[in-house]
């Protein structure tokens, strides 16, 4: 009776979460070890990938995906895969160096974070603690979505552009050389992915040096399409 009412209650084995992997894509070997380090502090493994093997990018999970952006057509093809891949369409992708011009040349493929070069450990370490909760998918503190597309800006009577720096249902921060004024009336256009271009007002409601907020106008209904969109990446 005592080994049967022991075996009852015997702890059942604890089944441990599988740890969240980014694909390291075409790196020698220095830039991937401070890689790694960076992404492991955060509970975030790597996985070494050949731009020769690239195609797991399009059969295989990961959560994140690292490249550098000057590699021409290697990198497009990389960014083709995950996006093209049902499991890896929504995966964070970090590009490394490369210029702005490169950026926006793959902007179809939502970059969602830049490693500047030279790499720096400090500046690395901020930029995945900046952006870990959407690789780890912890959406529920993790409001915004960080992601590079091109962003066209009307107001005060001009047209500038920029490029977005994150993107929420509410608003967006936009890096712009344009200094806008903070309570300005502005409307701003982009394309993310799988959205259309859309276009919808709102107010500047922070301005940096090169950068500054929008805040979305809540009584704009074409908002509806960017909270759709987010929702979709979120739920995927």
């Amino acid at each position: 009776m005592d080994k049967a009412f022991a075996t009852t209650l015997a702890p059942s084995p604890i089944t441990r979460k599988a740890a969240a992997r980014a694909a390291l894509v075409g790196f020698n070997d220095s830039t991937q070890s401070l890689l790694t380090e960076c992404f492991r502090q955060f509970g975030i493994d790597t996985v070494t990938v050949g731009f020769e093997s690239a195609e797991r990018l399009s059969t295989e999970k990961f959560e994140a995906c690292v490249l550098p952006l000057d590699a021409g057509p290697n990198s497009e093809f990389v960014m083709e895969s995950a996006r093209s891949s049902r499991s890896n369409s929504r995966c964070v992708i970090y590009g490394v160096g490369g210029s702005a011009h490169d950026a926006m040349r793959f902007s179809k493929y939502g970059i969602n974070a830049m490693f500047h070069e030279p790499l720096e450990r400090p500046a690395m370490l901020k930029l995945v603690r900046a952006t870990r909760l959407l690789v780890l998918h912890e959406f529920r503190r993790y409001v915004r979505i960080p992601v590079m597309t091109e962003v066209s800006i009307v107001g005060d009577g001009r047209r500038a552009s920029g490029t977005s720096i994150e993107i929420s249902s509410g608003g967006m921060s936009v890096k712009s050389h344009e200094d806008f004024s903070v309570g300005a009336n502005v409307e701003v256009s982009f394309a993310l992915m799988t959205l259309p271009r859309v276009i919808v007002r709102g107010v500047v409601s922070w301005n940096k040096p090169k950068s500054l907020g929008v805040r979305f106008d809540a009584t704009d209904e074409r908002r509806l399409k960017i909270k759709t969109w987010i929702d979709s990446y979120c739920e995927n």
